[in-house]
């Protein structure tokens, strides 16, 4: 079988290339054989004297990879094939070709700059473009620069993007394998969009099994859906075997779903995008795609990390398609419309676009590059994401405030763990806290250990108890980060930047005590610490200034204070996880240096007033307060001024004229005059200079002058722009017979005054503000009701007046009604007062 694999036509190019080259790209399709033949095919070549490594983007794939290739040779793994996982290994003296995940490499090359012993290393499928991947061939072609001109570097890619890293590794020749070809029809059902995906998945599959032969291979975007689409397949029938195929589950388990069914069962496998790549799965011939993916985005303002569901991209609806025609025919149901395909994302984005940078900016560091982008990267750390992790590091302790790594940053930056837990684990270490840190760091590492309770004390215990290959696995992990912690320390002793230790210790080295769990947890997310809001215990709030949902049924809701390790939403409500409850008087020793204390003088909307309370605060949260009767004026003012500036100017106690102004200026501004204007924008960005004066001796709001407010206004205008206002903006209008009547500029149709018609009598133009602006006329009866509305006064006057003239003589006979107002007297009297004011004259 391995000598029909279609990488075996193009093998003698890529070993001729690498003996004339140091570098080369091998572009593969799935199914070609890559992972398995490239590296056996490497240990015959003269330079190649020592150890292969071939880094594998997931512990699953980096183990079958092993086997398989220890299989085709006739051997156990861990002779001359072996692999190293986080939570697995097998490997010995003669073992030649090592499979390892990227994130292992990473830390092994720091460790060892020059890869003593490595001859080769094989980047497989680098199309995925997690962060270690990317950044340990970075850090692999500066070690090839500087001090390895002869090591050989493979990057071996499913996609035609191999021109990319071609020009990344200086002209690297590039080798494309065809792929093994079995005919593949694509099957659209589409979704209902009311139905939960497990209902639709699991319908596909019982249809797929029913039309089709052969297994069925399901990819859902997490456990939870994996777990009941599971429980809607119940019942498939004795000649079926239904497997899960995700990263939390035991290694015999995820064996199984690989290998053939020992029965000779059609296989069904639920998985997660785990299958989408480096596995080949017996038996499968038809694909079910739900067309969703869960991938983990990092809010950097929140600084955490969520997972969010989303439309799978266009790639990996393709590799995951080509999973049913690897061994045959086969058929591949996808739950989308056709036409929406194009609508889905050409390529997951890269990971170092959008993760937290934290692990890498450290590790550039320690590396000798201040700043990571200095490294050549196919897409380079956006510098953004460098800077907050560079902050973020700071606060660690890691960096120095030039960017420089610390004792404790190398200290961290020497554990197998990210930034936050590594620090967790030294700090506690400190403490005598290190076998908790460690068990601590592992359930917040590996998916599922003790369950998926909320409360990480129950899963703590559950996961002790817990008996399985993964279960032990983990234990003896945690034991071998235990011993890389350092030793207590002894009041008084060196060390720098550390957390202020409790006293006494909220837990002894023998890992007993309530809070040693919390305690850990702290100190990995000082930030997440959180306070319970209400009754129920679902609001929270951190210290970080985030506010956190719990589900009030959980055990934890009766608890004052959580610290909290996982979350999940959006960083203003985000779901909490995982946590442990914390004792106050532990949260106060913990950060006693970070806690401050003094007098908050702030302004209540509710009252209008400035109350003035002593504080003591740790970061967002409020941990005590009492009155304070010492505030001074500077502080009562600062706190007014701050009121308006988060609740709006309309707190002020404006007048009439004062709010007329602030619209006739913003007309006049509109229609060319002076370019000062009195928007909110404006004048809440210099409240210092016109409000502030007004607040002497002042301890509310209501208290200030209306009066004053507008003379402020007026201040800043000045006399020429309050004379250009009033030329464009005039106050009021003033008609022929001598009344004088508001403008108001803040009309929904442009500038309005409200006048009685017959005291326009006799004005044959309409009346214009601004730059000819008709000024709307809203005419009135005698008595003061509506009779019409007009831009245009002579063409009122020579049009519909005779309409309103003639009902109006019947309603107001006393008034005058004239047939020609244009050139009757304007007056605002009746027609006999009209008389006898003629008569007096």
């Amino acid at each position: 079988m391995a000598d029909t694999l279609p990488i075996h036509a193009v093998l003698a190019d890529l070993l001729a290339a690498l003996r004339e080259r140091s570098a080369a790209v091998l572009v593969a399709p799935p199914g070609a054989g890559k992972t398995t033949a490239v590296a056996p095919a490497l240990l015959g070549e003269d330079w190649c004297t020592g150890e292969v490594l071939l880094l594998s983007p997931r512990r699953i794939a980096a183990r079958a990879a092993a086997e398989r290739m220890a299989a085709l040779a006739g051997e156990p793994v861990g002779r001359t094939f072996g692999y190293a996982t986080r939570m697995d290994a097998r490997r010995s003296a003669a073992t030649r070709v090592h499979v390892v995940t990227e994130g292992i490499f990473v830390n092994r090359i720091q460790a060892d700059p020059e890869l003593t012993g490595v001859s080769a290393v094989l980047f497989d499928e680098v199309h995925e473009r997690s962060l270690d991947s990317d950044f340990g061939l970075a850090l692999a072609l500066d070690v090839q620069a500087a001090l390895r001109p002869d090591l050989r570097l493979v990057a071996m890619s499913a996609t035609l993007d191999g021109a990319r890293f071609a020009a990344l590794m200086e002209g690297a020749p590039v080798i494309e394998s065809a792929g093994r070809s079995h005919p593949l029809a694509l099957r659209h059902l589409g979704r209902r969009g009311e139905a939960r995906i497990e209902a639709e998945v699991a319908a596909a599959v019982r249809s797929g099994l029913a039309e089709h032969d052969g297994g069925v291979l399901a990819f859902l975007p997490g456990v939870a859906e994996i777990e009941r689409t599971a429980e809607r397949l119940e019942g498939l029938g004795p000649d079926i075997a239904l497997h899960r195929l995700h990263g939390g589950m035991e290694p015999a388990a995820q064996r199984a779903a690989v290998a053939p069914d020992p029965q000779g069962r059609r296989k069904v496998v639920l998985a997660t995008a785990i299958a989408e790549t480096s596995l080949t799965l017996d038996g499968i011939r038809i694909v079910v795609d739900s067309g969703l993916a869960r991938r983990p985005r990092y809010d950097r303002a929140a600084g955490m990390t969520r997972l969010v569901t989303e439309r799978a991209s266009q790639a990996a609806a393709t590799q995951r398609a080509g999973r049913a025609a690897r061994q045959g025919p086969g058929v591949a149901i996808r739950l989308w419309e056709e036409a929406a395909t194009a609508g889905m994302p050409p390529y997951d984005p890269p990971e170092i676009l959008e993760a937290d940078l934290s692990a890498l900016t450290l590790s550039a560091a320690i590396w000798g590059v201040g700043d990571p982008r200095e490294l050549r990267w196919l897409d380079p750390p956006p510098a953004a994401a460098v800077d907050e992790a560079r902050a973020r590091l700071t606060r660690l302790g890691a960096l120095d405030g030039d960017g420089r790594p610390t004792a404790h940053g190398r200290a961290i930056a020497a554990l197998p763990l990210p930034p936050r837990l590594a620090h967790m684990l030294v700090r506690a270490g400190e403490r005598g806290l290190a076998p908790v840190a460690a068990e601590v760091a592992v359930l917040l590492s590996e998916c599922g250990l003790g369950g998926n309770d909320t409360d990480l004390e129950q899963r703590l215990r559950r996961w002790r108890g817990e008996r399985g290959r993964r279960a032990e696995a983990a234990r003896k992990l945690a034991k071998r980060w235990a011993g890389l912690a350092p030793l207590p320390r002894t009041e008084g002793a060196g060390g720098g930047q550390s957390l202020r230790s409790p006293s006494p210790p909220p837990r002894p080295a023998s890992g007993s005590g309530e809070d040693a769990i919390a305690v850990c947890v702290a100190l990995a997310y000082p930030d997440r610490v959180a306070r319970r809001r209400d009754g129920s215990g679902e609001r929270w709030a951190s210290v970080g200034g985030r506010g956190f949902r719990l589900d009030p049924r959980s055990n934890l809701a009766r608890s004052d204070w959580l610290a909290v390790a996982d979350t999940q939403g959006m960083a203003a409500g985000a779901r909490i996880l995982s946590a442990a409850p914390i004792a106050a008087e532990t949260v106060e020793a913990l950060f006693a240096e970070r806690i401050t204390a003094g007098r908050h003088v702030r302004f209540d909307p509710a009252t209008g007033a400035v109350s003035a309370t002593r504080e003591r605060r740790l970061g967002a949260i409020r941990l005590s307060a009492g009155a304070d009767s010492g505030a001074n004026a500077e502080e009562i003012e600062g706190a007014l001024l701050a009121g308006v500036r988060e609740g709006g100017l309309d707190l002020l106690p404006w007048n009439e004229a004062g709010r007329a102004l602030r619209e006739r200026v913003a007309f006049a501004a509109a229609n060319g005059g002076p370019e000062i204007v009195l928007d909110d924008v404006s004048l809440t960005a210099r409240l210092d200079e016109w409000l502030a004066p007004l607040l002497t001796g002042k301890r509310r709001l209501d208290a200030v002058d209306s009066g004053a407010l507008t003379q402020a206004l007026e201040g800043m205008l000045g006399w020429d722009a309050m004379q250009a206002v009033a030329r464009l903006a005039p106050a009021r209008f003033e008609t022929p017979a001598g009344s004088s009547h508001r403008i108001d500029y803040a009309a929904e149709g442009g500038p309005t005054v409200t006048v009685r018609v017959q005291s326009l009598f006799g004005l044959a133009r309409h009346p214009v503000v601004g730059r000819d602006v008709p000024l709307i006329l809203s005419l009135t009866s005698p008595a003061g009701r509506p009779i019409q509305t007009t831009r245009d006064l002579p063409g009122f006057w020579a049009g519909s007046w005779a309409a309103v003239a003639k009902e109006m003589r019947g309603r107001y006979p006393k008034h005058p009604w004239p047939d020609d107002p244009a050139a009757a007297p304007p007056t605002l009297r009746t027609k006999k007062a009209d008389a006898r004011a003629a008569k007096s004259r």
